[in-house]
């Protein structure tokens, strides 16, 4: 994959390139492609907008370069940026790349109230299997919440998985089951 230039807006990541869009797309389901809701990546046909978490790990991975007012944009000037659009944001990167790395289509996970949403495969062709809230080793978790969590996930028939970060690149996982006696 070349290295595809795109353009820091607000807090957001463009990729006005339409041909680059379709690649970035169709090889990662990377981004949201402006006003198609669930699209085949053979019928983008507009720019592509990448939220801060996925334009850095491609950025890291030298598949995209970053321009704000024609000035480049480091992997230093992003993790920044990220640092201030989300709380916790090194615990939720080493998560995000973890997936990542081992193959899984990661989304936001904002409408199911939670960190991520997990694909082994990707939006439109499957759904996602795991709900993903990641956790500090120190972090209180309540049995109500646990008992939130469940629910939302088996209502939407989704694993519920606590992600809890060990060290820069090493995440424990506790996952959630639920079935009937």
């Amino acid at each position: 994959m070349k290295n595809m230039r795109c353009e820091f807006v607000e807090n957001r990541i463009i990729v006005w390139n339409i041909e680059d869009s379709r690649k970035l797309f169709s090889e990662g389901y990377y981004g949201k492609p402006i006003g198609m809701p669930k699209p085949k990546p053979e019928e983008i046909n507009v720019p592509l907008i990448l939220d801060l978490i996925e334009a850095l790990y491609l950025l890291e991975n030298k598949k995209i370069s970053i321009y704000k007012s024609k000035q480049k944009i480091t992997i230093e000037d992003m993790i920044e940026f990220c640092k201030k659009e989300y709380f916790d944001f090194d615990k939720k990167y080493i998560v995000y790349k973890n997936f990542r790395d081992k193959g899984y289509i990661v989304n936001p996970g904002i409408k199911f109230g939670c960190d991520f949403a997990v694909y082994e495969k990707g939006p439109g062709i499957d759904h996602a299997p795991y709900l993903i809230q990641v956790y500090n080793r120190k972090d209180v978790i309540t049995s109500t919440g646990i008992v939130l969590a469940g629910r939302l996930a088996t209502t939407v028939r989704k694993q519920f998985i606590l992600a809890i970060p060990k060290r820069k690149d090493k995440v424990d996982f506790l996952a959630l089951d639920w079935w009937k006696a």
